[in-house]
């Protein structure tokens, strides 16, 4: 067993099966293909257990003041702070991710539970003045219950803190259903949250365990991810993956009138503009194009460069794809380690081939960057620039979202031309402009300018900050997480009105039996 998973505690784990089989999950290096360890799956009746501890501890610790739960959070963060170097190196293990994103990505947790801890004494309701004498009208804000966190492989960490450090202080319990994929990364984190929960000194209600408040469940779709999504016991279902996963967890959940926070698919765009300082432009484009393999929903997709530097633009950006280190994503010096699985691969294939059948151009990459790696282990691909042809319209691979490091690059003739271009994708996540014009970046950024939830000037479509709600528009599914006032998904509000009087008027002004 790898070193990482012992000193994280999960050599002898319970939910480790010492071989595969039925009932189990391979989940393996993709730097390698070689598997790290055969994880249990749950069941039905697990699930309901883990459901009725979570709701039986939620029922405590909504009495809780917020700003006691706010530390215990507190110090749920620090022990991601402790375990920040191992737990890092198990994202980059098991997802891929370079170990420079592996940490970040727990860096986020870190800082989530920061921002969750500050949270805690600032869940603001609003007063209103009544128009009714000696009344007094204001909302509070309660929470949900227990809710469910459904998460992606390719943040295996960092979006179920997102979720579970805010619904914490809220007030709520979380049910975890991770990505099959990355389980490893779920039980260890998971698994420290609880850790806290047991350890610490102020709440401790008679009869339940503190505990059960981060519940975890490893399952298949079918098994987990239906029951969950049907459950009316959870008022809130927060899912991160695919439009058509979404889709299909958008209309269970509103079937029973529950709540949904959706995070979805992207296929974002930089717009570059003659104006624009080319060495930011291209560190940008490098970073958010290729970038945890393109294995984000923020990677950049598509280039929309001004016709007047697209050429040199593209001379800079060959020479700085051929230039990044690929390779073992724990190694030091490497900028991209490899796809999550051979499926990852397969697709990536073939959209390529899919683009060349449109009349695109491979300017670096491409199939024969694929077979270089072809008879090595691992998951590895060369990051791969396609051009599209002036006037050809839009290939129809390139309005698709594929989860691979591919940068279609077109040629626009003005700003205009590049907003309608951007915001003509089905999905509407992230989006950034590269200019020195005030005037083209207060375009870009208003009302009639890009459709998407994240819009960024000079900066790439990559790499958002916790302190902003997380989050897109149209097939992106609307949802949002991490900061700003995104804690209200979490919560249920109550307009509250007190008579201190001895009249009994009414709204409105209207009489009624006198």
């Amino acid at each position: 067993m790898h070193p990482t998973l012992s000193r994280l505690g999960l050599d002898k784990h319970p939910r480790l099966a010492a071989s595969g089989g039925h009932g189990t999950v391979a989940t393996e290096n993709p730097a390698t293909g070689e598997t790290l360890a055969h994880v249990k799956l749950e069941s039905r009746a697990t699930y309901e257990d883990v459901v009725a501890r979570a709701e039986a501890t939620q029922r405590h610790w909504r009495r809780l003041p917020a700003p006691k739960r706010g530390e215990i959070v507190r110090r749920i963060g620090n022990a991601f702070r402790e375990r920040c170097a191992d737990l890092g190196a198990l994202v980059s293990l098991e997802m891929g991710k370079i170990r420079p994103e592996g940490m970040g990505e727990i860096q986020e947790a870190i800082d989530i539970a920061d921002f969750a801890v500050g949270l805690s004494r600032q869940l603001y309701g609003l007063s209103m003045h009544s128009e009714r004498a000696q009344h007094r009208m204001y909302e509070q804000w309660h929470p949900l219950g227990t809710i469910g966190i459904i998460t992606a492989f390719n943040f295996p960490a960092a979006v179920w803190a997102w979720n579970s450090m805010l619904a914490a202080v809220c007030g709520n319990a979380c049910i975890w259903k991770p990505s099959c994929i990355t389980p490893l990364v779920a039980i260890a984190t998971n698994d420290l949250a609880r850790e806290v929960m047991r350890s610490q000194d102020i709440f401790r209600p008679a009869g339940v365990d503190p505990a059960d408040l981060f519940g975890l469940i490893i399952g298949s779709d079918q098994e987990v991810g239906e029951t969950m999504t049907a459950d009316r016991r959870l008022p809130l279902i927060s899912a991160t993956g695919s439009c058509r996963m979404g889709r299909r967890i958008g209309t269970v959940v509103a079937q029973r009138l529950g709540r949904c926070l959706l995070e979805l698919g992207g296929n974002n765009a930089i717009i570059v503009m003659p104006d624009a300082d080319m060495d930011l432009v291209t560190r940008g484009v490098v970073f958010g194009a290729v970038g945890t393999a393109g294995q984000r929903c923020t990677t950049t997709r598509r280039l929309l460069v001004h016709e007047s530097i697209v050429d040199g633009l593209l001379q800079r950006l060959v020479k700085a794809y051929k230039s990044v280190p690929i390779g073992d994503p724990l190694k030091e010096g490497t900028l991209m380690g490899p796809l999550v699985h051979q499926g990852a691969v397969d697709a990536m294939r073939s959209a390529i081939e899919k683009a060349q059948a449109e009349g695109c151009e491979i300017l670096c990459g491409g199939l024969p960057g694929m077979a270089r790696f072809a008879n090595q282990p691992g998951h590895f691909v060369e990051p791969t620039i396609v051009r599209v042809p002036k006037g050809s319209g839009v290939p129809a691979i390139a309005k698709e979202e594929t989860f691979a490091p591919i940068l279609y690059v077109f040629s626009v003739g003005s700003l205009d031309e590049a907003i309608e271009l951007q915001n003509g994708v089905d999905q509407g996540l992230s989006s950034a402009i590269f200019t020195d014009s005030v005037r083209s970046a207060e375009r870009f950024l208003s009302a009639d300018g890009s459709d998407c939830g994240i819009a960024n000037v000079n900066i790439g479509t990559s790499g958002a900050e916790i302190g902003g709600a997380f989050g897109g528009e149209k097939d992106t599914g609307g949802g949002r997480e991490s900061g700003s006032d995104s804690w209200k998904q979490y919560m249920r509000r109550q307009t509250c009105t007190i008579n201190f009087g001895r009249e009994l008027p009414l709204a409105q002004g209207i009489k009624f039996g006198e």
